[in-house]
């Protein structure tokens, strides 16, 4: 995260999305509070506003069933560091312990904290603009 941070802060203009909330993936098998025991790196990169985070794959991070209530308290800190504008939700399905419609509804339903136009824009608002795609519509 240090050399994402040296990029973000000297090309300010330069959008930079994280992927997977910043975790390590893949085979590390790390689930829990294991692996968010480096979040504080993740949520220092909150401060440049041309870094934003895709909250994807967040069920694999838990051995608890749906809805996963034992990481929703570090998606609340992910949400509140990057905020609504630049936290994007996605799945990365083919990896997820879930079906496809727990991974929306862990969003849409299961965090209390995120509702209304803050959903909206991490569902889908936020990224569509943060990529400068025009909106159906939309002129």
């Amino acid at each position: 995260m240090a050399a994402l941070a040296k990029i973000a802060e000297r090309h300010p203009g330069l959008k930079l999305h994280i992927d997977h909330l910043g975790r390590h993936g893949g085979g590390t098998g790390q689930a829990d509070d294991a692996a968010f025991a480096d979040l504080k790196d993740t949520l220092a990169l909150a401060k440049y506003p041309n870094v934003a985070i895709k909250m994807s794959g967040a069920p694999s991070y838990s051995s608890q069933p749906y809805p996963y209530k034992n990481i929703h308290g570090y998606l609340r800190q992910i949400f509140e560091a990057f905020g609504p504008e630049r936290s994007f939700w996605g799945t990365d399905i083919t990896r997820m312990p879930c079906s496809y419609r727990q991974c929306v509804t862990m969003f849409t339903e299961e965090l209390p904290w995120r509702k209304g136009r803050d959903l909206e824009r991490v569902m889908g608002g936020a990224v569509v603009d943060w990529l400068g795609w025009k909106r159906p519509g939309v002129a």
